[in-house]
């Protein structure tokens, strides 16, 4: 149990209580509660009765509640509303778009209790006959459903990170006579794992296996499995798992194998041979002799891909990737003063207390009233508080920006004189989603010829495995921040890294610079910054491409530089 769990357990309580019809006064105590504690700086798992009863909205029911959940992972209270609820019922509160209220409508007429159910009863066209459904909630709830079903099994790369690492250490107590490596499309760095692949060797696979099989953490399939795998899928998880199997002789080149894409290998060396082909004559001990012995510039795992690094190596035009250590600060960051949890202060000094030189902060703007968006009056007080910030922590900057929303016809949501107060500018989509391509690429292009956008944020406004993004001409996106020098962020929070990695190399063509943003609502929020990273080095991103690999004079002065540019209207 931890905080984050805690916070869960709660909301699906107040789910569950709007569902069964409890008592409306409960449930707004309940929300009061959660609302405090989503936004208290402190872990509550650290917090003791009496630090709860300071906080606003929180009193004895939730501290009990809370106390329970700490020793027993749930409550009475939660208990009760799951033991009355089909099980069905929990994963239709999942999907996208439908809350308890049109859950319950779903239950009560139509006996819905299953999401097969619910697809069953959208394909028949009796969900958009209910009265405040309609055909196009009956169609999003399939689009929904058929988005959730083509995701199952399937994983975010940092959340099964710790999963693999400590997979990985228990395995290596359990066969410490035997080499081993993560392979498969972890190894690789893909931002969605659908499944989890070792390479062990050993030229006595039977005890080998017999000890794997003690691993309490996997459920076995014995039945899937064969002489050179073992499959399963991790017990917490589900998440499948494959042991691959070979003869210590064969390990170099079956890791090669195992951990490059099918385009990787089918990839031509040379005019006779593929990389399959050239690895199948097993003439190396090593990853680096295998290039070599090939006249190929050494291709990290996470570019074997088959988007072209072979011929890239071939003319030893690899590019020298983007490491953590080359970011100098960090941009499109919330506080308080919009949806964030902590205060501009506190953001500011964990930043720097991280090493970094400088912050960019870019709460959201007024359009967003739903995030807490600031009004102009708003937006000159932050600032002034940025001034005193910056005398206080000099030589540590607070750069004065503002995620401006992207309106329905690509303005930005401030007069010139509002826009031209920031040093810069984030400007993202985050209503109207559902577009078509032309509508979403004409919004897009014409926010970024606004003279004042520095950067493009999350371009698609995908969430990975939660929401498709709309769609987007990317190379006509790309080619207008080409034209108006306005860089695109590879936002670095592991639900969106968008810009996709697919894009990267096609911007760096362009002459369009990245910058790696997480979006941070937390000050833990920008340790997300390492999978930005991740995901722009799977693309080809080097540090010169990279807008925050600049110092703190160097992007200040490349802000003002832009600024100055702009034409007095």
């Amino acid at each position: 149990m931890d905080h984050k769990t805690i916070l869960k357990k709660l909301k699906l309580s107040i789910q569950l209580m709007e569902l069964h019809d409890e008592n409306p006064f409960k449930i707004r105590s309940y929300q009061s509660a959660l609302t405090s504690l989503e936004r208290g700086d402190q872990d509550i798992m650290h917090l003791s009765d009496a630090e709860l009863t300071q906080i606003n909205g929180v009193g004895k029911s939730i501290i009990e509640a809370i106390q329970s959940l700490k020793s027993t992972e749930t409550f009475p209270a939660l208990d009760l509303l799951i033991g009355k609820t089909p099980t069905g019922i929990l994963e239709i509160l999942q999907i996208k778009g439908l809350g308890p209220k049109k859950v319950k409508i779903l239950w009560e007429e139509l006996g819905i209790t299953s999401t097969h159910e619910l697809m069953e009863a959208c394909q028949s066209g009796k969900v958009a006959k209910i009265k405040g459904f309609g055909e196009k909630t009956q169609e999003t709830i399939i689009q929904n459903l058929e988005f959730k079903a083509s995701n199952a099994g399937k994983w975010l790369y940092a959340d099964i990170e710790e999963t693999i690492a400590s997979l990985e250490m228990e395995i290596k107590q359990l066969l410490p006579d035997c080499e081993l490596a993560v392979v498969g499309d972890f190894a690789r760095k893909m931002e969605i794992i659908s499944q989890a692949e070792f390479l062990i060797s050993s030229d006595d696979l039977i005890p080998v296996k017999a000890r794997l099989k003690t691993l309490e953490s996997v459920s076995w399939d014995l039945t899937n499995s064969g002489p050179k795998t073992l499959r399963g899928k991790v017990r917490d998880l589900d998440l499948s798992l494959t042991f691959h199997f070979c003869s210590k002789g064969d390990f170099a080149w079956k890791k090669l194998s195992h951990s490059a894409s099918k385009a990787h290998l089918l990839s031509l060396v040379d005019e006779n041979e593929s990389v399959a082909e050239k690895l199948n004559k097993k003439d190396f001990s090593s990853e680096e002799e295998f290039f070599t012995k090939n006249q190929l510039q050494f291709i990290p795992a996470e570019l074997r891909e088959g988007f072209g690094e072979v011929e890239l190596a071939k003319e030893n035009k690899i590019p020298e990737l983007l490491q953590d250590s080359d970011l100098k600060g960090i941009l499109h960051n919330h506080s308080t003063y919009s949806d964030g949890k902590h205060s501009l202060r506190q953001m500011a000094e964990y930043c720097k207390s991280l090493g970094y030189e400088y912050l960019g902060i870019s709460d959201h703007s007024r359009t967003a009233s739903y995030a807490g968006g600031l009004d102009i009056e708003q937006v000159m007080k932050q600032q002034a508080e940025i001034d005193a910030l910056n005398k206080e922590l000099a030589p540590f900057k607070i750069f004065k920006g503002i995620e401006s929303d992207i309106l329905g016809d690509g303005s930005l949501d401030y007069p010139t004189e509002v826009l031209a107060s920031f040093d810069f500018i984030v400007a993202s989509v985050h209503s109207i989603l559902n577009m078509d391509v032309r509508r979403a690429t004409d919004r897009l292009v014409r926010a970024i010829s606004n003279p004042y956008t520095t950067i493009l944020g999350h371009p698609t406004g995908r969430l990975l495995l939660r929401r498709e993004g709309y769609p987007i001409d990317h190379r006509a996106v790309i080619d207008a921040c080409a034209a108006h020098n306005v860089v695109i962020e590879i936002n670095a929070n592991p639900w969106r890294l968008d810009l996709d990695w697919r894009w990267i190399r096609y911007a760096m063509d362009q002459g369009v610079k990245l910058s790696i943003n997480p979006d941070a609502h937390e000050m833990d929020g920008y340790a997300d910054m390492k999978y930005g990273v991740l995901i722009g080095r799977k693309g080809g991103l080097t540090k010169e491409m990279t807008l925050n690999t600049l110092n703190r004079e160097e992007i200040a002065a490349y802000f003002a530089g832009r600024k100055e540019r702009i034409p007095v209207m």
